[in-house]
């Protein structure tokens, strides 16, 4: 126990004793035995009520062993049954986990791996994607204060995602890679990477990238060709050798059909090729037969500009001119305008598209002349301070115009805008909401107004360069932020009349991507509906095969994954129950798998992960080789750990009854002699 509680017990002692003894000797009258008898019960009871209060209490060391972890990650991708060695990694991994010396010395935790880590010692060996990068990282994660040497059973084969072999070089523990499948070279050719745009335009020609590569040591011949149904369209004749193992052929197509043109690009196999699989692969591009042409019009430069045009233009159907409000240009050419902080000189600009009832999205800023705007125009005005704020964004997550998710808003920088309150005049559907200093306001950072057939959208802010920038640190790419901005150009850009039921989704996917489609359900009042029952009934054009789904919902959207399917043409149709409300839509899935474009193992990379964690390779056949390793290693030793508790020295329920128990007493005593 510590002093200070010592003290507070000696106290605590001396206040009951002077309790007692005030009570029932100071004060009373006759002086016997029985006085000193109920002083006593006094003393206890008043002593055992004041210790109860102070619960006293000592520090206990507890003393434990801490084993190390082992972790067992396994490959679960298709390519380990395509390499036929899925048995053998099945009875490997349950030999680890039945050896007692192991268990004994590690506490070994078991995952299995594909595009994403599960905590699971059960192997389907169908996954179409394989990120071995990504399931480092968490690892990493989890047993950065543990360690935790781990076992890393796969074939070194990634789909996807940075090189593994460079990122291992952060990964804090040793990795013991079990090099599974075949290591031997073999003769192969193969069609390593084909690179095309996805949309076209109707009587142009796209450009193709082909990436052939080979594997032997003689010289062969060959032809690559492309074929559209069984028409070849395109036709090459190729040598490789041991020196030339590689090309790159570069070449135009015709986009002659507006639609989904589906072509099939094929290196004509060797005699002697084992793998004939990645000889061939489906690509498709959508024709199209116009762009969205969206002005930009602004009359500063600044680097939201930049950014609004690298968001716009990675989506290849749309293109965007930038031009000051003073130039001359035929707003009839363009289905959208951008103004970007309007002052006195975008006046013709704003009477041309009153005129011509375009739609339009207004940026304001530092720079915005507030004067000008809620002169111009009377859907919203902002009170005019001549002071700027630094504005967060939150948020909204009823928004309802047109399917948006939130895109991690609440840690995006802030924007620049003017100080002062801001009133919108009209019916309107809050996007996103200001906050200032992390307080959370109603006041609108950007909203859409539909108004006499007009869309509007404004964004009260400028500096969404930086929310650009601030998605790239996050995700290492753009893509979140240019969704978000190519849903609002979509939506100002087209004049179709809103619906209370919409769907979303690809004209077309890879067979190793994922199948998502989404679809938002509106109340009468269009206002998100998230009672709805959807269900999406789905119809393979070929087999006529059909099945009914239910979809699920997700924040601000019903969803449903579609990724097994198998290859082909589908139409689906998207239904409410107890509404007469349905959407219908196709789309098309390409053959191929990725993970059957592997014939061997990566062993160069595998091995070099190895090195960089301080571990060592093994084969599949060399179990007892890793074990005795694991077993000798000193770096993997159980460590004795301490844990300090506080312990009470007395348990307050035994305590409690003893104080009731001393007045109980006490009273019946003082009944019992007319005390009472």
């Amino acid at each position: 126990m510590q002093t200070q509680t010592i003290l507070l017990i000696i106290v605590a002692f001396i206040i009951a004793l002077i309790v007692a003894l005030y009570q029932y000797l100071y004060k009373a009258k006759n002086k016997n035995k029985k006085i000193l008898f109920f002083a006593f019960l006094r003393f206890l009871s008043v002593f055992s009520l004041l210790v109860l209060l102070i619960n006293p209490s000592f520090k206990k060391n507890a003393y434990y062993i801490e084993k190390p972890v082992l972790v067992v990650a396994v490959d679960n991708s298709s390519s380990i049954k395509y390499l036929n060695k899925d048995q053998d990694i099945t009875q490997f991994a349950n030999q680890i986990s039945q050896n007692r010396e192991l268990n004994e010395r590690f506490n070994i935790h078991y995952y299995s791996f594909s595009d994403q880590l599960k905590d699971s010692l059960n192997f389907s060996f169908d996954k179409k994607q394989t990120n071995i990068s990504k399931t480092l990282d968490e690892l990493n994660q989890i047993y950065k204060n543990t360690i935790a040497p781990t076992i890393l059973i796969t074939d070194g084969n990634q789909t996807y995602g940075r090189d593994y072999q460079f990122s291992s070089k952060k990964y804090k523990q040793a990795i013991y890679p079990i090099i599974s499948g075949d290591t031997i070279a073999v003769v192969d050719t193969k069609i390593q990477q084909l690179n095309i745009n996805r949309y076209a335009y109707l009587k142009n020609k796209f450009p193709v990238e082909v990436i052939l590569t080979y594997s032997g040591e003689k010289e062969v011949n060959t032809t690559f060709i492309v074929k559209s149904g069984n028409t070849t369209i395109f036709s090459k004749p190729l040598s490789f050798s041991s020196v030339t193992n590689s090309k790159v052929i570069n070449f135009t197509l015709p986009a002659n059909s507006v639609g989904v043109n589906q072509y099939v690009a094929l290196l004509v196999p060797l005699n002697k090729e084992k793998n004939k699989i990645n000889n061939a692969k489906t690509f498709a591009v959508e024709v199209i037969d116009q762009k969205t042409n969206i002005l930009l019009v602004s009359d500063i430069i600044h680097p939201d500009l930049g950014a609004i045009k690298k968001s716009v233009e990675s989506n290849k159907r749309r293109s965007i001119t930038i031009s000051k409000p003073k130039e001359k240009y035929n707003l009839e050419e363009y289905q959208l305008v951008i103004l970007y902080q309007p002052n006195t000189r975008y006046k013709e600009v704003y009477e041309k598209l009153n005129t011509l009832k375009k739609n339009y999205f207004t940026i304001t800023g530092a720079k915005t002349d507030w004067r000008f705007l809620n002169k111009i125009q009377d859907k919203y005005t902002q009170e005019i301070t001549g002071q700027t704020e630094y504005y967060l964004s939150r948020f909204n997550s009823n928004y309802g115009a047109f399917l948006q998710e939130d895109i991690g808003f609440k840690n995006y920088p802030p924007l620049i805008g003017v100080f002062g309150e801001i009133k919108i005049n009209t019916n309107h559907d809050p996007l996103l909401y200001r906050m200032v200093n992390n307080i959370d306001t109603k006041e609108i950072l950007s909203a859409v107004i539909e108004q006499n057939g007009v869309r509007e959208a404004v964004l009260f802010g400028e500096g969404i360069w930086r929310w650009r920038a601030q998605n790239y640190l996050e995700t290492q790419k753009f893509e979140d932020f240019d969704e978000f901005f190519g849903k609002m150009i979509q939506y100002l850009a087209s004049n179709k009349r809103k619906s209370r039921l919409n769907t979303i989704s690809e004209s077309f996917y890879y067979g190793n991507a994922s199948i998502i489609i989404k679809a938002e359900y509106f109340t009468k009042n269009y206002e998100f509906d998230r009672r709805g029952n959807l269900r999406i009934s789905l119809k393979n054009k070929k087999t006529e095969a059909t099945h009914t789904i239910p979809m699920v919902l997700k924040n601000n959207s019903y969803e449903v994954d579609l990724s097994n399917l198998e290859s082909g043409d589908y139409e689906y149709t998207v239904t409410v129950l107890g509404e007469n409300i349905a959407r219908s839509g196709s789309f098309a899935i390409l053959e191929y798998d990725v993970e059957q474009q592997f014939l061997n193992a990566d062993v160069t990379k595998l091995k070099q992960v190895a090195t960089n964690t301080n571990g060592k390779p093994y084969y599949l056949n060399q179990k007892d080789s890793l074990v005795r390793e694991l077993l000798a290693d000193q770096r993997y030793q159980a460590i004795q750990k301490n844990k300090e508790n506080v312990v009470s020295l007395i348990d307050w329920k035994y305590l409690l009854a003893i104080v009731i128990l001393l007045l109980t007493i006490e009273w019946f005593a003082r009944k019992y002699n007319g005390l009472i």
